[in-house]
């Protein structure tokens, strides 16, 4: 699923990379749980996995396409069509209602509107947990880990074939964690899923196929 050869990446302008990871391999299916250190670089290689960045040299492979070969407009279509991102900031649209959010990946991807069922979108939130009464409430009315659940219900709509989840239980009380990682995994292993998950909580790294440190892995 992801193919990682001779990656460097630098911020415009700075003198040195940020990341220089010679080689990694993710498996189609493969639930990983990324950690490491604040300002080690997690988000920034969760950027280049999506295609959002471009490596300065080497190339980041997915689904055996190399991101830096395609033009902004079909990079752009291939995540629509093919990758859920569980944003640490959540990036949802604080004007459109919680469904409609949650339905925005099938709007801009027909992959992803044919493999979402009717009603795809109100049983995820069901999953997630969010009460009925509020799914036709603007997303800016919701509490911090109300958001978070919506922001995986949208990252997981139309089965995509890669999750990206930057720090997803951040805001989220032990039991709700739980019920999340249990709703997450589910749901990625019910339907082959590669997931990437980035967390400072290393406790949850035993429910995971393997474990990474990013740290060890960069060179720069």
């Amino acid at each position: 699923m992801i193919a990682i050869r001779a990656l460097r990446y630098r911020w415009p302008r700075a003198a040195a990379d940020v990341l220089a990871i010679d080689e990694l391999d993710i498996a189609a299916g493969e639930a990983v749980f990324l950690h490491g250190p604040s300002g080690c670089g997690k988000s920034t290689l969760l950027g280049l996995l999506a295609g959002v960045m471009l490596a300065r040299e080497g190339s980041v492979r997915v689904m055996g396409q190399d991101w830096a070969t395609l033009s902004g407009a079909r990079r752009d279509a291939a995540r629509a069509d093919h990758l859920g991102y569980i944003f640490q900031q959540f990036n949802l649209l604080p004007y459109l209602s919680v469904l409609d959010n949650v339905r925005l990946p099938c709007r801009f991807s027909k992959a992803r509107a044919a493999r979402a069922p009717a009603g795809a979108a109100e049983a995820l939130l069901g999953r997630v947990g969010l009460p009925t009464a509020l799914w036709a409430k603007p997303a800016a009315e919701l509490s911090v880990g109300q958001q978070q659940r919506v922001a995986a219900a949208r990252a997981l709509v139309g089965t995509p074939e890669l999750v990206i989840a930057d720090e997803p239980t951040s805001a989220l009380d032990a039991p709700l964690r739980d019920g999340f990682m249990d709703l997450l995994l589910g749901a990625v292993r019910e339907h082959g899923t590669t997931l990437v998950f980035v967390s400072h909580d290393e406790r949850l790294a035993a429910r995971f196929d393997r474990r990474l440190s990013l740290p060890e892995l960069n060179r720069a």
